[in-house]
């Protein structure tokens, strides 16, 4: 889709302005600390620009990583001479389905040139992008690489969620008593760069002998019944129920992907468990893991020893998924032993890439895979303050944008 077209259909759309911003707004725009209620207006986009329209699913430090990359992305393209502005608005919270919905409906009326969704529920946000086909706009989806049926995706960038939970578990299996580079199990020499990736866990594990591993623990899930956690519930217990001594010892707490939530979760497993009775809490998402931790820490049952050492069979120990540069800070401290890396610095660092090469009518990968690997102490410096993400020759784009 070029710019020319891009112009004139935000100027058709002017004549609705006012009914835009009279609708805009079952969401908030995460970077204004104002827009606090789902009635906040949104923003209309620049008819001088490639306009971007990102909405994650809600405005968690998780989603606010991803935004921080686009606007870096964008703000990289501006230096050379690409004219790239990035509206990003979201729900409140991640089960606000039909406001994500509205939010995309607004980008549509609005004539931005892209839209890019991590949708809070993949059935739910199906027929915005049907709209947005219609409309004539590309979608590029974020946060999973499972190709959607029904819809038309050009790119998807993101992880195998089952396959990253999967991760996570071997991480467990890692620290009470498999090997790896937690705990005390045998120890294998790693390269500070190397990826712990599902390939690496399972070419470790292939010959081991499981039944020597004990633990028990439970699960802080995400929304209950959604594709997302089903998935990555089903890729954690997978692997964890090969181990015949680890026990999951109650069913899981949906967390809704919320630290609240996850706070909860924690005080109701800790209530019920006493010290010596739980090893471990592993929480889908990186802000119900914040959670437990918290939660943990205050109840002075944490396990604060970053994995070096043999586990405590007082404490409980913290895995989770996603890292963002709050929880490497806390892996640095030791607070959370494992996290699985989903790569919120790539979605957002791609995504503005692809956005701006499809408004220029440029080919892009139909899957840009961000492979879930481990985050540990031992590693933390490759994931925040500083990612290593693979140059974007803006130079290029632009040349070709202005053929």
């Amino acid at each position: 889709m070029s710019r020319l077209h891009t112009r004139w259909r935000i100027s058709a759309a002017m004549v609705s302005v006012m009914m835009i911003l009279a609708a805009c707004g079952e969401g908030v725009e995460i970077d204004d600390p104002e827009a606090t209620d789902a009635g906040a207006d949104g923003e209309e986009a620049d008819a001088g620009a490639i306009t971007i329209g990102w909405t994650p699913p809600d405005i968690t430090g998780v989603f606010q990583t991803a935004t921080d990359f686009f606007e870096q992305a964008a703000e990289q393209a501006s230096e050379h001479g690409l004219d790239v502005e990035v509206l990003s608005r979201s729900p409140e919270t991640h089960v606000d389905f039909g406001d994500q919905v509205a939010i995309v409906e607004d980008y549509i009326t609005s004539g931005v040139d892209v839209i890019a969704i991590s949708p809070a529920d993949t059935e739910a946000i199906k027929p915005a992008i049907d709209q947005a086909e219609e409309a004539g706009i590309p979608v590029v989806m974020v946060n999973l690489l499972e190709e959607q049926e029904d819809v038309e995706i050009a790119s998807y960038i993101g992880f195998d969620n089952t396959e990253a939970a999967k991760v996570s578990a071997y991480s467990v299996l890692d620290y009470y008593g498999g090997p790896g580079v937690l705990g005390d199990g045998e120890q294998v020499d790693v390269g500070s760069d190397e990826f712990l990736d599902l390939e690496f866990w399972e070419d470790l594990y292939a010959d081991v002998d499981l039944s020597d591993i004990e633990a028990e623990g439970v699960i802080i899930e995400g929304i209950a019944g959604t594709f997302f956690s089903e998935a990555r519930l089903t890729g954690f217990r997978e692997v964890i129920d090969q181990a015949e001594n680890v026990e999951i010892i109650a069913e899981p707490i949906a967390g809704d992907w919320n630290r609240e939530e996850g706070i909860d979760a924690t005080e109701t497993f800790l209530s019920r468990f006493g010290p010596g009775e739980l090893d471990f809490i592993w929480a889908a998402s990186n802000e119900m893991g914040l959670g437990a931790m918290l939660t943990a820490e205050r109840e002075g049952r944490l396990d604060d020893t970053g994995g070096s050492t043999p586990p405590d069979d007082e404490l409980v120990a913290v895995f989770t998924n996603d890292v963002t540069p709050e929880s490497t800070e806390a892996i640095r401290q030791g607070q959370i032993i494992a996290e699985t890396h989903h790569g919120f610095a790539e979605w957002g660092w791609f995504g503005t890439e692809f956005a701006v090469r499809l408004a220029c009518g440029m080919d892009v990968p139909e899957f840009e895979d961000i492979r879930p690997r481990t985050a540990w102490e031992g590693n933390a410096d490759l994931f925040y303050p500083d990612p290593a993400l693979r140059d974007i020759d803006w130079e290029e784009i632009a040349a070709e944008c202005e053929a």
